[in-house]
C-alpha cells in the first residue's frame, strides 16, 4: 500500500503508529525496514514522546549498548535510523476516533482535521496523554517565566531558578540547572523527598538551597516572573526569593483520552495484548509502556522489542504472504 493523499484528504498509509516516543519511533524504522509505508502520529508538538518533554537531558541507563545516553541523544538516533524509510509525521495530532472501513481497514481521525486509512495501526502510546500537575499559585505567568518541562537548559544560564517538587524530575533539574543558573532553590512542601537518596545528596553538594516544609504561594512580576513567595505551612511566615524561571516539577497526570472508548481490551488502564502484541481489535496492534500481559515489564530495551515484533505480526496481516521474519538486517542493503 503506498502512502497516498487522496482528493478527500485521506491519507493511506501500510502502518499507522500512534505516539511518537522511543518504541513509536522504532517501529517506524522497523515498518521501513520490511517495506512498509508508515505514519506517525502524536499529540505532542515534537518526537520524542515523554523523554523530550520531560527528561531530555537526562542519562538513561538501560539501553542496549550504551553505558549511558543522553534522551535527547537517544531521541535523535532514532530519528535518524527511520530517516531513510521517508516516514510521515503528524505532530500536534491526538488520535481521537477508530473506525473500520468496508474492506476491514482501520480509519483513524485525529481532533486536528487529519484522517489516517491504514493497513494496521500500532498503538505505542506510553502512559496516553499526560499533562502535567498544576501549579496552584502563578499559573498567569505560564509561558512567562513558569514552565513544566525543561526542554532547553541554556535558557536558564545566569538565572535565578525556583524548582517545585520533591520527586526524580524535580532533583534533576535542579542538578542539571544548578551549574549554569545564577541560584537555584528547590522548594517541597514536606521534608521527605521521593527522589533517590543520591539525587538529593548531589543537589546539596552543588549549593542548591532545598526549603522543606514550604509551598509556593504567590509569583510576582510584570511581562515575566521576577520573585516568588514561599510560605511555610506550619508558621505560615513568607518569605520572596528572587525567581526569573519557576520549574514546577509535580508529576503528571495520565489519560488513555479518546483511546479508552475504541472497544480495545484494557486492564489497569492499559491495553491487553497477546504474543503477537495484538489487541482484541481487527488490524490494531500495540507496544510499549501502554501496554499489559502476564510478566509485562515496562522498559524502554522491552519497548523496542514489543515494536519489532508488532510490526512483524502486522506485515503479515497487511499481505498474508508475507514472512513473519523479515530476515537479518546484516543481509540487507540500506
Amino acid at each position: 500500500m503506498s502512502q497516498l493523499t487522496d482528493e478527500s484528504g485521506v491519507l493511506t498509509t501500510d502502518v499507522l503508529i500512534i505516539g511518537a516516543g522511543p518504541a513509536g519511533l522504532y517501529g517506524a524504522y522497523y515498518a521501513g525496514f520490511r517495506g512498509l509505508t508508515v505514519t506517525v502520529m502524536d499529540v505532542l508538538p515534537q518526537l520524542g514522546g515523554q523523554i523530550s518533554a520531560m527528561y531530555p537531558e537526562k542519562p538513561i541507563f538501560d539501553i542496549a549498548g550504551f553505558l549511558s545516553v543522553r534522551g535527547r541523544d537517544l531521541v535523535d538516533g532514532l530519528v535518524a535510523q527511520a530517516e531513510p524509510y521517508s516516514p510521515r509525521y503528524l505532530l500536534g495530532h491526538r488520535a481521537a476516533e477508530l473506525t473500520h472501513d468496508a474492506d476491514g481497514l482501520p480509519v483513524v481521525r485525529s481532533d486536528s482535521g487529519a484522517t489516517v486509512r491504514a493497513g494496521a495501526v500500532v498503538i505505542t502510546g506510553g502512559v496516553g496523554t499526560f499533562t502535567p500537575r498544576p501549579l496552584p499559585a502563578g499559573e498567569q505567568f505560564l509561558g512567562r517565566g513558569l514552565e513544566y518541562f525543561v526542554p532547553d537548559p541554556s535558557v536558564h544560564v545566569g538565572q535565578d531558578v525556583m524548582v517545585v517538587g520533591g520527586g526524580d524530575s524535580a532533583f534533576d533539574w535542579a542538578g542539571l540547572l544548578a551549574p549554569i543558573a545564577r541560584s537555584v532553590t528547590l522548594v517541597h512542601r514536606t521534608a521527605r523527598f521521593r527522589a533517590h537518596t543520591a539525587s538529593v545528596e548531589k543537589v546539596r553538594a552543588l549549593g542548591v538551597e532545598i526549603v522543606t516544609d514550604s509551598e509556593v504561594s504567590r509569583l510576582i512580576g510584570t511581562e515575566r516572573v521576577e520573585q516568588a513567595e514561599i510560605r511555610h505551612r506550619t508558621t505560615k511566615e513568607t518569605r520572596l526569593v528572587p525567581a526569573q524561571a519557576v520549574i514546577a516539577a509535580l508529576g503528571f497526570l495520565a489519560d488513555l483520552g479518546p483511546l479508552q472508548h475504541w472497544g480495545l481490551g484494557l486492564r489497569a488502564r492499559k491495553i491487553t495484548v497477546d504474543t503477537h502484541m495484538a489487541t482484541n481489535l481487527p488490524r490494531v496492534f500495540a507496544a510499549g509502556d501502554i501496554t499489559d500481559y502476564p510478566g509485562k515489564v515496562r522498559l524502554i530495551s522491552v519497548g523496542f522489542g514489543e515494536a519489532a515484533t508488532a510490526v512483524n505480526n502486522a506485515a503479515t496481516v497487511i499481505d498474508p504472504e508475507a514472512a513473519l521474519f523479515p530476515g537479518h538486517s546484516t543481509d540487507k542493503e540500506h
